[in-house]
């Protein structure tokens, strides 16, 4: 089993645990400044010779409730951060950044540009289309932010698309697609949470201060009536904000680190992936490039710039003049990481990236037979056998096959697709059934309780669906996500309800296609209910023995005789040689009970959900015949897993 993906998500994991260890240091050492800053205030303020706080132990409160003060504010104020980046996710994080959400039906060039790259390394990646939101900023940068593919969206500076190349812009795409998928998002965004609380005593002293200034007219007057105690007050409260502030620079020091500390080795690897997926290492050096001989280099002007420093493509704010608190590399070292030869000039002047006509792949095209090869009747077990090594790890033979399967797909499917109302009508089309009299009932429930147009665009939509490559059914789910992603809450409230009874309606429904129906509604719920991401709780797979024999026994039975999936069964056992598995009976609730025991499953450390699905594989293979429906199936329980799988190719 391929170690990359799980090993880099585990170190992840393992950031978050440091993180946390950092985080409690630093309060730690700002609890006990205050403490000590207030104790020497009040031994000041003892006037009679030989006092102390030893000989008034009812002072040593002042300094104590200071700390206790402190605690709380500090740990209310991470709290606060974090509560509120969880309902929010990613979208909240590209919101406080000024960022404007690109639609999928947009008509604007260079934002289709935009779109249309990052829908291409989706769809390679075998993750959902991530909304990508455009900040009106002239720096070169972006980033992805969220806790899982499910919510993570992709911020993208003008600077970014206007300046860039296609190449150039596939590469920082792809970095930050490398960001998604090994976890070093899900850190960034509990980063911004965790600090918040550390760095809001420096706040609350910057705030005393304005408000002391703002009100100093006011102060003047009251010493020219001779008011002395009021002026007294304003000299306290000025030296407490002040104080704030020095001990805020405590937790700015911290913060800073900690940043710098988790985000500089990640970018090195992001930039290594972005290598590997584009196979063009001039892309993405060629937009460090852009940003070192551009005057705005990567700088992002926004009030909230700082608080995700860490989490940018590049440099987006001034991080001192020592590079000790930099969340990135030097723009020169990254560089020469990707190209040893360069010869460490910025280029005075770069052409402006011309806009790529709508719809072009931006691609030379494939330079070996993956597609063509994708068109045979079954895939090989050699590829099935070794899918759990594609997980996580695209290459440019995905992002050539992505291209060509856009460019196959239907414009009348792509244009629909990308509006809100087409979308549905999609997806509807999606899960019709082929046999006559069902079909004939779920259109009847669709007319009850759907608009009458989106009925009449379904039925419009139907043949050319019906039409479509089983490889394309699940890209063309991802690539509907964002539009769906759009609609209101009420509008999301009928689709779901029509959603269910169109699956209701089908009695028959098969493996594959309730695959389908689960992967879109996981991603798309994430953005309209309040559900949360999943946390590790099992680190192992011996107390989950009843929920692999569930999920083998479903697999094994696709497509197969009683006969045949016992012995895939037993073939998808092997794998997990510490369990005890026993086929399941078939049952009327077979679905909704492997529902449940995905959701479950996900709670497992991501080693062994990686071989969850090879052991699926196995299973799969088992008769020595893999069709692509198979494939696809096995792609999304991936998914559904948390173990994101590109295309499956075949070399002919």
């Amino acid at each position: 089993m391929s170690t990359d993906f799980f090993q880099r998500q585990s170190d992840a994991r393992r950031s978050t645990v440091w993180l946390v260890t950092m985080f409690c240091l630093a309060v730690i050492a700002i609890v006990g400044s205050v403490v000590a800053v207030t104790a020497i205030g009040v031994q000041t303020q003892m006037r009679e010779p030989g006092q102390s706080l030893s000989s008034h132990p009812e002072q040593v409160l002042i300094p104590a409730a200071a700390g206790a003060l402190a605690l709380l504010l500090i740990i209310g104020g991470t709290l606060y951060k974090v509560f509120t980046l969880r309902a929010g996710g990613g979208t909240r994080v590209a919101e406080s950044l000024g960022g404007r959400r690109l639609f999928p039906d947009t008509t604007d060039r260079t934002e289709r540009k935009l779109l249309n790259v990052v829908e291409e390394m989706a769809i390679a990646s075998g993750t959902p289309v991530p909304p990508v939101f455009l900040l009106d900023e002239s720096g070169i940068n972006a980033f992805a932010a969220g806790y899982s593919p499910s919510d993570a969206v992709l911020g993208v500076t003008r600077g970014c698309a206007q300046q860039l190349t296609r190449d150039e812009l596939q590469g920082v795409m792809a970095h930050e697609f490398s960001h998604i998928l090994n976890g070093d998002m899900r850190t960034g965004i509990r980063l911004i949470g965790i600090l918040h609380g550390i760095l809001l005593i420096g706040l609350t002293g910057q705030l005393i201060f304005r408000m002391l200034f703002y009100t100093g007219a006011g102060r003047s007057r009251r010493s020219r009536n001779g008011d002395n105690n009021g002026g007294q007050v304003m000299i306290v409260i000025l030296a407490i904000g002040i104080a704030l502030i020095v001990l805020g620079f405590i937790g700015t020091f911290f913060g800073n680190l900690i940043k710098a500390a988790v985000s500089r080795q990640r970018e090195y690897l992001a930039d290594a992936s972005a290598v590997q997926f584009t196979r063009n290492p001039a892309g993405i050096a060629g937009a460090l490039k852009r940003i070192g001989a551009a005057s705005s280099g990567s700088r992002l002007q926004a009030a909230g710039a700082a608080e995700a420093s860490h989490m940018y493509f590049a440099q987006g704010v001034w991080e001192g003049i020592s590079g000790l608190w930099a969340t990135h590399p030097p723009l020169a070292k990254r560089i020469r990481a990707i190209e040893p030869n360069w010869n460490g000039e910025f280029p005075s002047e770069m052409v402006t990236a011309a806009v790529v006509p709508d719809g072009a792949a931006g691609f030379a095209g494939p330079s070996d037979s993956y597609v063509a090869a994708s068109k045979a009747p079954e895939v090989p077990v050699s590829v099935m056998d070794h899918a759990i090594d594609q997980v996580g790890e695209p290459t440019t033979a995905h992002r050539h096959y992505a291209a060509t399967l856009l460019a196959e797909m239907p414009d009348v499917i792509l244009q629909t697709a990308r509006q809100p109302y087409g979308a549905r009508a999609v997806v509807y089309a999606l899960l019709m059934d082929r046999e006559p009299t069902v079909r004939a009932g779920q259109l009847r429930m669709l007319q009850k309780n759907a608009p009458a147009d989106v009925v009449k665009l379904t039925h419009a939509l139907q043949p050319t669906i019906d039409a479509l490559d089983v490889k394309a059914r699940l890209p063309l789910v991802d690539l509907a996500l964002p539009a769906l992603r759009a609609m209101c809450q009420s509008q999301y409230a009928e689709f779901r309800k029509c959603f269910v009874e169109l699956a209701k309606a089908d009695q028959q429904i098969d493996l594959f296609e309730w695959m389908l129906s689960q992967v879109l509604m996981r991603h798309l719920s994430t953005q309209f209910e309040s559900i949360r991401a999943p946390r590790v709780q099992y680190y192992g797979l011996q107390q989950l023995g009843k929920e692999c024999s569930i999920l083998l026994s479903t697999i094994a039975r696709a497509g197969n005789s009683e006969a045949a999936a016992k012995v895939a069964f037993e073939q998808g056992a092997r794998q997990l040689p510490e369990l005890t598995l026993e086929v399941q009976p078939k049952s009327s609730t077979a679905l909704d009970d492997l529902r449940d025991v995905l959701a479950t499953l996900t709670r497992v450390s991501i080693k062994h959900r990686g071989r969850l699905v090879d052991a699926c594989a196995a299973a799969i293979c088992a008769d020595q015949h893999v069709t692509w429906q198979e494939a696809e199936l096995l792609r999304g329980i991936s998914d559904l897993l948390d173990c994101p799988m590109p295309p499956l190719l075949v070399r002919s």
